[in-house]
């Protein structure tokens, strides 16, 4: 059972909770369950139809009660979110409530969706296999599936430091006996200079990784997995950066080559 405070906003709970967790309201808390039900407060997130990012709001069929627990007992409700760019867009979300305690248990479309907007950037410096194993790793943790989303994300941090040693082992003075008999931290700063710097200081993100996979439970894995996916995301900006800056340069030289060539056929002509 989640234990936040403070309680989940509504976007939290539809757009980052996963199916079938679980959050019990304590009793001064009863608005915020309310807002989750009820609430028509705008909600800015991914719009798969649009492919963009939208604003939406709640559609209510019917009068809206006014009490704050009116939410609470044994009951079912669902969320409509309507697009404001198009109405047809809709996004929608089952709860199930037994006492205080509710739990989001359908949705459509799925968690997994929602989230690919984010992370399509990345496919310009991973491999597709890579993507292909962050979009699992998200579409696992969105069905709340923590230990195997953390094997996914474990086998990316894995596969950005193996492709930093393949370059790093042409470098002269490479120790290639001291990264292999190194553990996985050693060898990452033997890499220093061919990896990210966010990875670099928080190469421990590896040893959180290996022991949600072998000693963690779903539950905690869970709780833990935004965090590095945004450790992940961060790592991944910096290389998106790198690749800007140097396509930037390769259209700098290209541009100066052209203008120098252009200036010496000038000068011969005169």
């Amino acid at each position: 059972m989640t234990a936040i405070n403070p309680p989940p906003t509504k976007k939290e709970f539809c757009i980052t909770f996963p199916l079938y967790e679980q959050f019990t309201f304590a009793e001064e808390d009863d608005e915020a369950g309310w807002k989750v039900a009820y609430s028509r407060e705008p909600i800015d997130t991914y719009c798969p139809e649009c492919n963009m990012s939208s604003i939406f709001h709640q559609h209510v069929v019917g009068s809206v009660p006014v009490a704050d627990d009116a939410w609470v007992g044994n009951r079912r409700f669902s969320v409509f979110l309507r697009c404001s760019r198009n109405n047809d867009h809709q996004l929608f979300f089952l709860f199930d409530v037994k006492g205080r305690t509710m739990q989001k248990i359908g949705q459509h479309p799925s968690l997994a969706d929602l989230h690919m907007y984010d992370v399509r950037q990345y496919s310009a410096v991973l491999s597709k296999e890579d993507f292909r194993e962050f979009t699992k790793a998200i579409g696992l943790a969105a069905h709340g599936v923590g230990v195997g989303s953390f094997v996914y994300l474990r086998r990316i941090f894995e596969n950005l430091v193996n492709a930093a040693h393949q370059i790093a082992k042409s470098d002269d003075g490479w120790d290639e006996e001291a990264y292999r008999n190194g553990r996985m931290a050693e060898c990452i700063q033997l890499l220093a200079g061919h990896l990210p710097e966010f990875l670099v200081e928080n190469r421990s993100m590896y040893k959180i990784l290996s022991k949600g996979i072998h000693e963690l439970t779903e539950n905690e894995c869970l709780s833990a997995f935004p965090v590095l996916k945004m450790g992940i995301e961060l790592i991944l900006d910096e290389k998106l950066a790198a690749a800007a800056k140097q396509q930037k340069l390769d259209q700098a030289k290209k541009a100066l080559h052209v203008l120098s060539s252009k200036a010496g056929t000038v000068a011969r002509s005169d």
